[in-house]
């Protein structure tokens, strides 16, 4: 007779505390394999990059560091889902229950658990999912979240505690092969370090000092990198949880010293699991405007202005400057990621599609459940939040005045004087001259006229509210998508 075993999934929720999964694993007092697979069908999906597998895959290292003194360990599969629980189904082993969140992404991993229900209630083996932060599944309106929220938020923080057991032998004939893994092992410096050790030293590091001035910083592109809690990669990923990084804020002893800053802090992790809820509803966000009005709207591919957008050479310093940290960094603070989409699909006049997954790869902290919303409430496609044309010249007088932030990531501005730094094309020849660089030649020209482009993006985005099904679509998408409270306001 076949030994049973259970298996514990792990997907963004890599870590080793308050997780239920492992949690209920341990209380079935059945051996079990905590399995993470690397599925070339997701892998290769345009929304990953090499620096979110890394992250992942150190994220796994670390884990595995915390699990070894219990003789267990993070097995690692170079294979989709479906292949590797088929062929952990032919062991000499009975599966009898599989542990996972539930996983708000992308469409395509919706329709690989579908293909996975499906085998498994074939095989008679329970798939046994739990819900993930404060996020809900299944839900048709928002009535009642933000109380659910609150109140899973204010639960205590589950305690995981794990047994010996002796590791479970058997061959993976689906492992990382060599110059896979080789590429994974390297981890840029500039990226934030991977794993649930390190999430807890930025939390730590957050509440101990750096977080006093989060309400102040938030919106410098400088001082942010510093003041803001930089969770978010660890939120993504699933190093921490949503609950334990609330829990451990509002109990700390600094949060009655800092309370304005930490409670900014605690309320946008609830907008974190708000965001994410309104794509568990509606994942189509992804691909198509949320509002069908706006798929209307005419735009035409400037291929030209795209590439010059990725590569941070549009001739607008913080434009530029934004893009090249990403590139080096994948970090850039919220304001920033709405002024580059907003220039994207407003000045350049650019369908939000055209950016969204070039950003997707270069943030570290890329989570499907924030980015599709947030990318088209900045592109004015939702036909219920306010439309907001970020002015990169005013965004970066406000909020770089000196031109520090500019002039790290966009070093042929290096010896550019203050009162040019925004706008470089300003300077005479003889201005050049002094600071060693040519408009033009060593930097661009600006690819716009920045006010022509705003006055047109106005009329255009403003204008298309006036359509009929862009009206018809806001009623639906108020109903489905806000707040109670806030359709009254």
């Amino acid at each position: 007779m076949k030994k049973e075993i259970n298996i514990v999934w792990l997907k963004r929720d890599i870590r080793s505390q308050d997780h239920q999964p492992l949690y209920e694993a341990e209380q079935a007092a059945i051996p079990y394999v905590i399995i993470y697979c690397f599925e070339p069908n997701l892998i290769s999906y345009p929304d990953v990059s090499l620096r979110h597998l890394r992250f992942i895959y150190h994220s796994i290292l670390d884990l595995n560091k915390s699990l070894e003194v219990f003789g267990r360990k993070v097995i690692v599969f170079h294979n989709d889902a479906i292949r590797v629980f088929q062929y952990l189904n032919t062991l000499n082993f009975k599966i009898a229950t599989i542990f996972s969140y539930q996983e708000s992404g992308t469409e395509i991993t919706w329709q690989r658990d579908k293909e996975i229900s499906t085998y498994l209630k074939g095989q008679r083996i329970e798939w046994r999912e739990y819900q993930k932060n404060g996020v809900i599944r299944g839900i048709r309106n928002r009535q009642g979240w933000d109380k659910y929220w609150y109140t899973t938020m204010s639960m205590p923080v589950l305690r995981n505690n794990y047994t010996k057991q002796t590791i479970l032998q058997f061959e993976n004939p689906f492992p990382l092969n060599d110059d896979f893994e080789a590429e994974l092992l390297q981890y840029p410096e500039y990226f934030q370090p991977a794993g649930e050790i390190y999430a807890w030293k930025y939390l730590n590091s957050f509440v101990e000092k750096r977080g006093k001035d989060y309400h102040r910083f938030i919106s410098k592109p400088r001082e942010s990198r510093t003041s803001c809690t930089r969770l978010s990669p660890y939120l993504a990923f699933g190093n921490l949880s949503i609950r334990q990084a609330v829990r451990f804020i509002k109990s700390h002893p600094n949060f009655s010293f800092n309370k304005r800053a930490f409670t900014g802090a605690i309320t946008r992790m609830k907008w974190h699991d708000h965001f994410i809820q309104k794509f568990e509803v509606e994942c189509a966000y992804e691909k198509r405007c949320i509002n069908k009005g706006y798929e209307l709207l005419e735009r035409k591919i400037n291929s030209g202005h795209l590439i010059k957008w990725k590569t941070g050479q549009t001739g607008f310093p913080l434009v530029d400057a934004c893009m090249r940290c990403l590139h080096t960094t994948g970090w850039i603070n919220f304001r920033m990621r709405a002024m580059v989409v907003s220039f994207l699909c407003h000045h350049l006049d650019q369908d939000w599609r055209t950016g969204a997954y070039h950003l997707a790869k270069l943030f570290l902290d890329y989570e499907p459940g924030i980015h599709y919303p947030q990318i088209q409430m900045q592109a004015g496609t939702t036909g219920v939040n306010i439309i907001r044309i970020y002015n990169p010249l005013k965004q970066s007088k406000d909020h770089d005045p000196k031109g520090i932030f500019i002039k790290k990531w966009v070093p042929e501005l290096q010896n550019v004087p203050e009162q040019f730094i925004h706008e470089p094309n300003n300077m005479t020849t003889l201005d050049e001259s002094f600071c060693g660089v040519k408009i033009g030649v060593d930097y661009p020209r600006p690819i716009i006229n920045l006010s022509e482009a705003g006055k047109k993006a106005s009329l255009k985005i403003w204008g298309h509210r006036k359509n009929e099904l862009v009206r018809l679509e806001k009623n639906r998408i108020v109903k489905t998508h806000v707040r109670p409270n806030s359709r009254k306001k």
